[in-house]
């Protein structure tokens, strides 16, 4: 009889009976329980986290920043309800401690009283860290804790990006005061550059200017230093005028003093005298022609005098013996006769060599004439005169005095002004050198003005100044600067998705386990029969294999239509699944035919090592040692690999591979199986009355 005969016939036992019936039900829904069940109760625990009580207490005060109002437990409060991460409620502090105590809330969230005090100390100068409480009692509810550690990590992210987003902004927002007012220092730079420079010129000016006047000051001082020394003089020989006026004063006022009285007596005897004067001079000036001609014949008769008066002498004074008595007489007469006679001898002889200055000497006759005759007019005012002139010469006295004490004063000014055009030079010579030093500061000063004004352009240029869309855009990236840019490639869109590959494969071991429960690994006729091995090996398989496959079906039509899962490749999926129904037939039929009642023992043991080993929750890798040393050398391992490819997606080497994975494990169990179906034709004592039997 062939395998696929035998193997109905297997089947066909549970068409006889209610029970059976019911047994061949409840085996292929068996894989339900924990396929299809397990996935339903925890599909999509992360989207109902809003059905977990939590208990939200907020006890900040607010706090002013900048002279507003700054409440960020508020708004942290409004945002966590209005998120509906978790069932908020929000309640005191002593509430909140009792509710998770007792377990009517899972965790609470505590906003401290100086939450948003610690936000706004950013700005200070001594910036604390805002702290949210969070409250975990694990004996709840491990999980939650797990879960709330997540949640809360992002509000604590959120909430430091809110308050980093608000720093962020009053420092671009201080970037863009200091832009305007680095702005208006630079203009302010332009306009003291502009002034340093007038400055510099002006600076040069002066020193130009101060040049000059150090040699004008010089000048000065030298011209006051002759001043100085001429005032010297000027008071030494005015001191001598006024010592000379004053004796002139003295003697004029003495002269007067003895002259006066007889000019007051003699007035009249003097304005005569005068005119007889003036009179002469008129009559020598008109008789001066007949001198000339008058002189020589005088001059003759005065020597023919001299001459007799000098023979009368000798006549009777020389010669006789007796003297004349009259001889004294005629002594004096010879003698004027003689001075006569040479004075009209002068006379001719000056007549006859100053012809020439007779013409003058009338003209000082002339002269003489008029001033004599002018003395004759004043002669009756010649008192008044002297008086008059008494005065101007006390006057000229009193005046050349104080001439005197003026170049007194006027010489010890001028020493004094001597000393100050010294000062004066010397301070000016000083200024000169300032101002040469301040010219050459002044253009230092102005080429680094220049230089300042450059800088602060410059540096206003670098300066952000950012408007409001351009601080939030950079404010948002400042505050989280970092953000994970995550691309995953085949996202599962569920937690029960994610876990299916892990819990289909389990269905179906347990569903094979189960089936080896109720139908034999050998078949008992075939062996009565002494068939062939590996006929037997096949009969027994068949049965379960068919079993697995309307379990495959059952399970894949419940999830996808039922529960919602949704495969990227559906027909994929559910064919590698009847691979696997038939490997895991395949090693379940070993274990039973080899093994007997102790082997489902050891199938139950070798679905906690794959279990255990497969990776289907966390990374192999995270696992110890002893199960990532296993995990190469279970099916399910490859199993769980393939099946995240067909139901996710991603590349299929992993499922090829697991395909021949699961062929070889699967001829594998097959031989072994014929190999046992082999030895059990045969019996022996301990098949007869064995050692234990389930």
């Amino acid at each position: 009889m062939r395998s696929s005969r035998l193997a109905a016939l297997e089947l066909r036992r549970f068409g006889r009976g209610r029970l059976p019936r019911a047994a061949l039900v409840a085996l292929l829904l068996l894989p339900l329980l924990y396929g299809a069940l397990y996935l339903w109760s925890f599909w999509d625990p992360y989207g109902r986290l809003d059905r977990i009580p939590v208990a939200l207490v907020n006890e900040d005060r607010g706090a002013r920043v900048g002279g507003e109002r700054l409440d960020a437990g508020a708004d942290l409060t409004e945002g966590l309800r209005e998120s509906r991460t978790f069932d908020w409620h929000e309640v005191s502090a002593r509430e909140a401690r009792a509710g998770v105590a007792d377990g009517r809330y899972y965790l609470s969230l505590t906003v401290p009283a100086d939450f948003s005090r610690r936000i706004a100390s950013s700005a200070g100068d001594t910036p604390e860290t805002g702290a949210l409480q969070v409250r975990t009692d694990d004996a709840n509810n491990y999980i939650v804790g797990q879960i709330s550690r997540t949640v809360f990590h992002e509000v604590r992210s959120a909430a430091s990006t809110k308050a980093a987003r608000s720093f962020l902004d009053r420092i671009f927002i201080s970037f863009s005061d200091l832009h305007g007012a680095t702005e208006k220092a630079a203009d302010g730079a332009d306009d003291l550059k502009g002034g340093i420079g007038k400055a510099e010129k002006g600076s040069q000016a002066l020193a130009d200017g101060l040049t000059t006047a150090k040699d004008g000051s010089d000048k000065l001082a030298k011209g006051v230093s002759t001043l100085d020394t001429a005032a010297g003089d000027l008071e030494t020989g005015s001191q001598r005028v006024a010592d000379g006026t004053q004796q002139l004063a003295d003697k004029v006022n003495g002269v007067s003093a003895a002259v006066r009285p007889f000019l007051a007596d003699h007035e009249e005897e003097i304005g005569d005298t005068a005119r007889l004067v003036a009179d002469g001079a008129q009559t020598v000036r008109d008789h001066l022609d007949t001198l000339v001609k008058r002189a020589p014949a005088a001059a003759e008769a005065a020597h023919t005098a001299s001459g007799l008066l000098s023979g009368t002498y000798t006549a009777r004074c020389e010669k006789p013996a007796p003297p004349d008595p009259a001889c004294a007489d005629l002594g004096k007469a010879k003698d004027a006769a003689a001075d006569v006679a040479t004075v009209a001898d002068d006379l001719n002889t000056l007549v006859a060599d100053q012809d020439g200055d007779l013409a003058a000497m009338k003209t000082d006759l002339a002269v003489l004439q008029r001033q004599a005759q002018a003395l004759a007019d004043r002669a009756p005012h010649l008192t008044e005169d002297v008086d008059d002139a008494v005065k101007k010469v006390n006057a000229l006295n009193d005046g050349a005095g104080k001439v005197a004490e003026g170049a007194k004063k006027l010489h010890t000014g001028l020493g004094t002004a001597d000393k100050g055009a010294t000062a004066l030079d010397q301070g000016v010579g000083r200024l000169e050198t300032g101002a040469d030093d301040l010219s050459g500061g002044m253009y230092k000063l102005a080429d680094g003005s220049s230089r300042l004004a450059g800088g602060l352009h410059d540096g206003a240029a670098k300066i952000p100044d950012y408007d409001e869309r351009e601080r939030d855009a950079r404010t948002s990236v400042m505050a989280d600067p970092v953000r994970l840019a995550s691309q995953d490639l085949h996202r599962a869109p569920n937690y029960g998705t994610g876990f299916a590959p892990y819990f289909i494969p389990l269905s179906l071991w347990v569903g094979a386990m189960v089936a080896y429960m109720l139908i034999p690994p050998l078949n008992r006729r075939a062996l009565a029969a002494g068939a062939p091995a590996w006929r037997i090996a096949l009969a027994g398989w068949l049965p379960v294999v068919a079993v697995g496959v309307l379990q495959t079906t059952a399970l894949m039509a419940v999830l996808h239509w039922a529960i919602g899962l949704r495969m990227v490749r559906a027909a994929g999926t559910v064919g590698f699944l009847f691979l696997v129904a038939t490997c895991f037939a395949a090693l379940v039929q070993w274990l039973n035919a080899r093994f007997g009642p102790a082997g489902r023992i050891l199938v139950l043991a070798l679905l906690m090592l794959q279990l255990t080993s497969a990776g289907g929750t966390y990374p192999v890798q995270t696992s110890p040692g002893f199960f990532s040393a296993l995990h190469p050398f279970l099916p399910m391992s490859y199993v769980v690999e393939a099946l995240r490819r067909l139901v996710i997606g991603g590349g299929l080497a992993p499922v090829w591979h697991a395909c021949g994975v699961l062929v070889a494990f699967t001829a594998g169990a097959l031989a072994l199986t014929a190999l046992s179906a082999r030895r059990r034709q045969v019996w022996t004592l301990d098949r007869l009355h064995p050692e234990l039997s389930l």
